[in-house]
């Protein structure tokens, strides 16, 4: 095995067109992301056929600038890497495509990676003495899991979501109450301005048994509440709503994640997704880590949303154990990351 692998990423299974090149799955080389957020506000959520379209406008020239940023030309590269799933089965298409083109053209080997492990993996990046075993909890747009990461490569999906992700409730409350798309960032801000407990929003914990997840049932009594609210005239103040609302949503993700940490005696706890960014997510596990002598990992805020820097490092991680893809690699929207 060389000494020195050098993977080009890349990303696009939602509204992020990205492309990375990687240098021994954890030196980021260059990690271009292009985003499509201003298009899709309009809308107030991304529309699939909308987000494939810009994916092809924009992929060779992301994938482009990647190597240029990194001074790498495709000679030098030793694999390509490319998200599969799961995502929106049109977008993770254009990716899959272009580095099936790019694998043939090149005559460099295949690697089909799950978007979830890319999330995982961001930590190694950003944590280089990170190794397995550790629980990490990946919270974004479309899933909640609580992972054991056992080694690399290896998972034990420990809970994850009966029905809405943590990220999908983030949006669905900004909506309503008038913050606009994406919920997640906004909700964080207007949350610093309120009071989390000026409303008391349930914190489903289903029993003590399962480690899943419900935010359903959450997000309704949120809703019930703008509803009340406006049939009395009453003000509702849409920042103490972010606030009780994402005071909910982050104690029943940490009451979680260490009760997962505790049954499989693992000290080492990190996070991963887009919701991995929001700032009471992050102190909050950090306060609780702290009081257990735990070690807490996160991703920069920039490795937290979709990248392919991220996709890159586990791709590197699947280099090493030569588990490369061949030109049968389809994109498979329901991905599951582990059996």
């Amino acid at each position: 095995m060389k000494d020195n692998v050098l993977i080009l990423a890349i990303e696009s299974s939602c509204d992020e067109t990205a492309a990375s090149v990687i240098e021994n799955g954890r030196n980021v080389l260059s990690n271009i992301i292009s985003s499509q957020i201003e298009i899709h506000k309009e809308y107030g959520g991304v529309v699939p056929e909308v987000a494939s379209r810009k994916h092809i406008e924009n992929i060779n020239d992301v994938v482009e600038e990647a190597l240029k940023k990194a001074e790498i030309d495709s000679e030098k590269i030793d694999a390509i890497a490319v998200t599969y799933g799961p995502g929106l089965v049109g977008a993770l298409l254009v990716g899959v495509n272009f580095a099936k083109g790019l694998s043939y053209a090149w005559n460099k080997p295949l690697i089909g990676v799950n978007h979830i492990e890319g999330h995982i993996s961001a930590n190694y990046i950003q944590d280089k003495s990170l190794e397995p075993p550790f629980i990490c909890l990946v919270a974004s747009g479309g899933h909640t899991h609580l992972v054991y990461v056992r080694d690399y490569g290896e998972y034990e999906i420990m809970g994850k979501t009966r029905d809405d992700a943590a990220g999908e409730a983030f949006d669905k409350i900004a909506r309503s109450i008038g913050l606009g798309y994406p919920g997640g960032p906004l909700i964080d801000e207007a949350a610093k301005k309120g009071n989390k407990e000026a409303i008391k929003f349930p914190r489903v914990v289903i029993d003590d048994d399962t480690l899943d997840f419900s935010f359903s049932g959450l997000k309704s009594s949120v809703l019930n509440y703008i509803h009340n609210s406006k049939q009395k005239n009453e003000e509702v103040s849409a920042e103490d709503v972010a606030a009780s609302f994402q005071a909910a949503v982050v104690e029943v993700l940490v009451l979680k994640t260490m009760k997962a940490a505790k049954r499989k005696n693992c000290s080492t706890i990190a996070l991963a997704g887009g919701v991995a960014s929001n700032s009471s997510l992050r102190e909050s596990l950090q306060e609780e880590c702290v009081k257990n002598n735990y070690k807490f990992t996160k991703p920069a805020p920039v490795l937290c949303t979709d990248n392919a820097a991220m996709i890159g490092c586990a791709g590197y991680y699947k280099y090493l154990k030569k588990e490369f893809s061949d030109s049968s690699l389809n994109a498979i929207p329901n991905l599951e990351l582990a059996d």
